[in-house]
């Protein structure tokens, strides 16, 4: 009986595991892949193949850690390996929660047995980062050039050995936009110069254009660059023979009769076996900048991305494709999602919205994560200025995210539960007042200021709680909680989640407390688990 008890154990882990990895699966098992390839916001993707292995990282935003570092055998199939930044620089001003700031577009490239990444932070200029794994460890960020509204550098090493950085402007801190330059950097890529040269007024034909990356094939330099706007707009490639031009243009993949709205910004990789391959971004309001797979190929030295369906020489995005050759078949990965706390570490998934304190919570290793309620926001509504909130981003078009959780409350007003978190935000709240515990909705929109609204609340008779969102098309969400988890009680009303700042609708926990006090109450996180 025991040894039958046990079977139904490991049998019931195996679903449940195998559950969790079914929010969006892009590999079809049958030798094709279905886009999006990451139905989660990691925008502004760049990717690089080292030998068998291909590695991706995307903008972070004020989101920390930041820089993620993704890694894929094929393409289609991916997973979170570390990220590269630990902590974000200047470390007084990304203390603080800074929607919208800090890490954006950033390039990765491999050189002399390294990894390089340029990363911009539109407020202060554009840093490198290095490390010789993917893995980390990581360097300290270096400031190789500063400047307001810098933003997207890209480098290249040439074949002669000089060194160039390609870069666009952010029309918010800059006051110019729509430009791209090229300047020098020295040997070592750790000072960029200023002897910028423009390349491209985007103004002319382009709308605006930005995000550049930098190659070079057949003797051409090439400048990929997205144009049209972030939900709009298109893929720009420009080439030259000399790297400081000028450069002929041509659009290489738009919208057209898809419903894949401004497909662009993105890598090219190619395969150890000769295929060429397009990673891009889509903008999918809540759900953030998914990551879409185009097959590529060229064709007079000019890339044809996608498929041409109209015959009007500009690529389309495709749904479903063959896989790209790889020289063998890998399983099927997804970034982490779901966290049993039964490491004492946590999760890749997990970010928090600013430089980490060690007193917000520990991984243990008794199977839990402990968070406490710490004050950090001098008003307790504003739980979107709180830094300490743990956040992962939305997984799939529809999930379900549910957290068993012990309530370990000591003061009067400590509070914790699972929130989802936009430029509108909605949360089922569990407060200790006078010893009791009480749930219920609260909402929040952010418009300049916040303002929030709360559902009457309900008596929670046990400290252990399940609570439930769901997720359905839309962004749709709906509330719940369960003393058992069996039965699941519905709560409040259904709230349309919405972006963030320059990011997508996130979800997680938190533990805050109205007061600055010597202790504390904490929460137990059991687990957290996403279901499709």
């Amino acid at each position: 009986m025991k040894n039958f008890k046990a079977l139904f154990f490991l049998l019931s882990v195996f679903s449940i595991q195998t559950n969790f990895a079914q929010a969006w699966i892009p590999d079809n098992g049958d030798g094709t892949y279905t886009n999006p390839i990451i139905h989660a916001d990691y925008s502004d993707p760049d990717a690089v193949r080292v030998g068998d292995d291909f590695y991706m990282t995307a903008s972070s935003f004020n989101c920390i850690p930041g820089l993620p570092i993704l890694h894929s055998k094929d393409l289609v199939n991916w997973k979170i390996i570390s990220y590269a930044l630990a902590k974000q620089p200047p470390f007084e001003t990304y203390d603080k929660v800074q929607h919208g700031n800090g890490v954006w577009a950033p390039g990765i490239t491999f050189h002399n047995k390294e990894f390089y990444i340029y990363y911009p932070d539109p407020d202060f200029g554009i840093y490198m980062i290095k490390s010789k794994k993917a893995e980390g460890p990581w360097s300290e960020p270096l400031l190789v050039k500063a400047g307001l509204g810098l933003i997207d550098p890209s480098p290249l090493w040439d074949d002669d050995g000089k060194v160039y950085l390609v870069h666009a402007f952010a029309g918010s801190r800059a006051q110019i936009k729509s430009l791209l330059v090229i300047c020098t950097m020295n040997a070592e890529g750790t000072v960029a110069n200023n002897d910028e040269v423009m390349i491209i007024d985007g103004h002319e034909s382009e709308g605006t254009i930005e995000g550049p990356k930098f190659y070079k094939r057949n003797n051409y330099y090439y400048v990929f660059a997205p144009a049209g706007g972030v939900s709009t707009g298109w893929q720009t490639v420009l080439r030259s023979k000399n790297v400081w031009g000028p450069y002929e243009k041509k659009k290489v993949l738009e919208q057209g009769k898809t419903s894949i709205n401004g497909p662009h910004q993105g890598a090219w990789v190619q395969t150890q076996t000769g295929e060429d391959w397009f990673i891009h971004f889509q903008d999918k309001g809540a759900y953030g900048r998914i990551v879409h797979l185009q097959p590529m190929k060229w064709e007079n030295d000019w890339p044809v991305m996608g498929q041409d369906l109209d015959k009007n020489r500009i690529g389309e995005p495709v749904t479903t494709f063959k896989k790209p050759n790889v020289g063998k078949k890998y399983p099927i990965e997804n970034p982490a999602t779901s966290d049993e706390f039964n490491l004492p570490k946590l999760g890749l998934q997990w970010q928090w919205q600013a430089n980490s304190k060690i007193y917000w919570g520990f991984p243990t290793s008794s199977g839990y994560l402990n968070l406490f309620c710490i004050n950090s926001s001098k008003d307790e509504k504003k739980i979107f200025e709180a830094p300490n909130l743990l956040l992962q981003k939305f997984p799939a078009e529809e999930f379900t995210a549910t957290t068993k959780l012990t309530f370990n409350a000591r003061l009067d007003g400590e509070t914790t539960g699972l929130l989802v978190m936009g430029l509108d935000y909605s949360y089922l709240c569990l407060k200790n007042n006078n010893g009791k515990l009480y749930l219920n909705q609260k909402t929040g929109t952010f418009d300049k200021t916040v303002s929030e609204t709360e559902t009457k609340a309900v008596l929670v008779e046990n400290n252990t709680i399940y609570l439930r969102v769901q997720v359905k098309k839309g962004g749709i969400c709906s509330f719940s909680y369960s003393s058992d988890d069996l039965k699941y009680l519905p709560i409040g009303t259904d709230f349309v989640s919405k972006e963030g700042k320059w990011i997508g609708a996130k979800l997680g926990l938190f533990a805050l407390s109205q007061k600055v006090t010597n202790d504390s109450g904490n929460v137990a996180v059991d687990w957290f688990r996403i279901t499709k």
